[in-house]
């Protein structure tokens, strides 16, 4: 299964609309991905990540709203490492 994950636009490099490249923040994590498709998008937006591009923007309280299920399921993740065998 994939996943698109929601981050922040810390910084845009590129005047082409079709190579313009921008640093997201995944909850403290920075990587590239391109945003050709997202023409509009400008730092401190929200932007779907998938596969290393930005697929929509979002808004900033379904993003946080994401992360938090993220952590969530880390968490119960977790609780399922600690389970004894039968």
């Amino acid at each position: 299964m994939c996943l698109a994950i929601p981050g922040k636009i810390e910084s845009i490099s590129g005047d082409d609309p079709l190579s313009r490249m921008g640093k997201i923040n995944f909850g403290g994590i920075l990587k590239e991905a391109c945003l050709a498709y997202v023409p509009e998008a400008k730092v401190g937006d929200y932007v779907i990540v998938h596969v290393g591009f930005a697929l929509s923007r979002v808004d900033e309280d379904e993003a946080h709203k994401v992360f938090e299920y993220l952590k969530e399921m880390e968490e119960l993740a977790e609780l399922g490492e600690g389970k004894a065998g039968p």
